[in-house]
């Protein structure tokens, strides 16, 4: 069992609302406000280009090649903007993703 912390175990810490903050110190009550706005996370496999002929061929059982390797990191967007690179993961007989690397703005 790994011990990585679950979002609910991430509280903000109390702060004493009396004391200024220093310039450019910022903790996770800071956020308080945003908590409750929601985020569309997507995790994206991979893509693939298809004509419509061969999208209107496609049935049950049919296979998309997508443009990643078996291995390859996935994609993590969080409103429609790249955030992090990943690896999916079984947790409980369910498919979730672990993030193994944090994109900073223009790094992508």
């Amino acid at each position: 069992m790994s011990s990585d912390l679950k979002l609910d175990e991430l509280t903000p810490e109390p702060r004493d609302s009396s004391a200024p903050a220093e310039a450019g110190e910022r903790s996770a009550s800071d956020l308080a406000p945003v908590y409750d706005v929601p985020v569309n996370i997507q995790a994206v496999l991979g893509r693939a280009n298809l004509e419509v002929a061969s999208l209107l061929r496609l049935t049950r059982g049919s296979v998309i090649e997508l443009d990643r390797k078996v291995g390859e990191a996935i994609d993590i967007y969080v409103n429609n903007r790249l955030v992090a690179r990943g690896e999916v993961v079984v947790v409980d007989e369910r498919l979730g993703v672990t993030m193994t690397e944090i994109i900073k703005d223009g790094d992508s």
